[in-house]
């Protein structure tokens, strides 16, 4: 069993930085493919970011702007978020599962962390 606890959201003007981070217990994160996922007001819960393995996935819309990572002597995976956009207003959720093959949806991974609301101001 994986327990998942996100912190590090708030309130930032859009072109700010903010860092979520996701500290895991139960496995060591190393062994697992770890994701970012956001849900927007009246959206449907999306894609951010993943490390899977040694390679990093991110959702175009984030691209050159978030940075997804893990520190394993932690045990924790962040999430650096550069240039905010008021887009990126949603609530994030970090997420786990046994290292597979599988693309990044979230029907696909089976732990998740409770919510971190981002808002971003224009």
């Amino acid at each position: 069993q994986v327990q998942l606890v996100a912190s590090g959201g708030g309130l930032v003007q859009a072109g700010g930085s903010l860092r979520l981070s996701c500290a895991a217990s139960g496995r060591i994160i190393s062994t697992l493919d770890i994701a970012w996922f956001r849900q927007g007001p009246g959206k449907e819960r999306e894609f951010v970011a993943a490390a899977i393995g040694w390679s990093r996935d991110y959702a175009d819309s984030v691209k050159g702007r978030f940075i997804i990572w893990r520190d394993n002597a932690d045990n924790t995976v962040y999430l650096r978020m550069n240039s905010l956009k008021s887009e990126d207003t949603a609530v994030y959720y970090c997420a786990a599962r046994e290292a597979t093959l599988q693309p990044n949806t979230p029907g696909s991974y089976e732990y998740w962390g409770q919510g971190s609301q981002v808002t971003v101001s224009a």
